[in-house]
């Protein structure tokens, strides 16, 4: 608009300048999360009616029923893998995406429960874990076997010794790389004793307790004779209950057993002249002897689990913890545990 004045010039009319808008603070985190899951909930569901409209257009007569009826069990029928990767331990947390005991438990649960799943092969890569955890998976497949009659096999991979070997004494047959580091039958109580360096920096615990083996383990002070002599009570107690898992699971005598349970590691060839494994082999030798066992025969179709939104997730939850900080806990931590575990590793 211009405005004319007296004098008959005209002068342009300034108009006022909108108010600046703040800044866009940036998308925080979660949204992109949220934006990202619902766009793979959306994918999902375009796969899934897509696939439903291919099947509708399909005339009966393009459908051969005598063929519906009569498909080969085989290529139905499958052999399932379950991974035992990493130290085993219950986990942190009860998320379904982390890999402590408890979903390793349901998992084998879950799989032996499929009708099409013939037998299951626990793809095995650990130097075992607490006392507890591995007792859990070991329960795990004794139940899943009683109930569903299903064949277990136990495939070693770089490592697979004690909690992993113990879990592994539960399946029908194992198989094992020939160098593959196995054995390790044992159980240990690791305590650490910081009180020679708590003196030379002025530091000194003071542990008020309910009875005198209310702090056994602590690192701030010697360990007694009393309490040494009841940890190791517990440890052969935990111990005798290895071995006589190997002893059944090997139909071994016990003594036997405890002749090659002295903590010491075997390699895979080693382990199979001494009776604790069944087969030199790699993954596709266990798969074959899984889906014989199975009675679905050699080369079977492999269920392997395959969880992209579980992977997201916890993909997603590594992301967000700080650098190196999980790490960071997992190496600070003092406080004693009972392990079926190899340090070597």
């Amino acid at each position: 608009m211009e405005e004319q004045t007296n004098s008959g010039a005209v002068n342009p009319v300034v108009q006022p300048k909108p108010a600046e808008q703040p800044a866009a603070h940036g998308t925080s985190l979660w949204l992109k999360v949220i934006a990202v899951l619902y766009a793979l909930s959306l994918a999902a569901a375009f796969v899934v009616i897509s696939k439903g409209d291919a099947i509708r257009k399909k005339s009966p007569k393009d459908m051969d029923l005598a063929k519906l009826s009569g498909l080969s069990q085989s290529k139905k029928n499958a052999v399932a893998i379950v991974e035992i990767y990493g130290a085993i331990s219950q986990g942190n947390s009860s998320r379904s995406w982390d890999h402590g005991s408890q979903q390793i438990a349901k998992r084998i649960h879950d799989v032996a429960d499929r009708k099409e799943v013939k037998a299951i092969v626990l793809d095995i890569n650990t130097p075992g874990g607490s006392v507890g955890a591995v007792q859990e998976i070991y329960s795990a497949i004794k139940r899943a076997k009683a109930e569903t009659k299903k064949p277990f096999i136990a495939r070693f991979g770089d490592v697979s010794a004690s909690g992993g070997y113990y879990a592994a004494s539960a399946c029908d047959l194992i198989v094992a790389e020939p160098g593959t580091i196995t054995g390790s039958i044992g159980v240990i109580f690791s305590v650490s004793n910081f009180e020679g360096l708590m003196k030379k920096v002025g530091y000194k615990n003071e542990a008020i307790k309910s009875g005198k083996f209310k702090d056994i383990g602590s690192p701030t002070r010697e360990m007694t004779p009393e309490e040494r002599k009841l940890l190791q009570a517990m440890i052969d107690d935990s111990y005798e209950q290895f071995v006589a898992a190997v002893s059944e699971g090997r139909k071994m005598p016990v003594e036997e057993v405890k002749k090659l349970a002295d903590g010491r590691i075997y390699t895979g060839k080693q382990a199979k002249e001494n009776g604790l494994v069944d087969r030199l082999g790699d993954l596709q030798d266990a798969l074959d002897a899984a889906g014989e066992l199975g009675g679905i025969g050699m080369n079977p179709r492999v269920l392997k689990e395959s969880d992209p939104f579980g992977q997201f997730l916890s993909l997603v939850d590594s992301r967000l913890q700080p650098f190196g900080a999980k790490a960071m806990s997992e190496a600070m931590q003092t406080s004693p545990s009972l392990e079926y575990r190899w340090y070597g590793r």
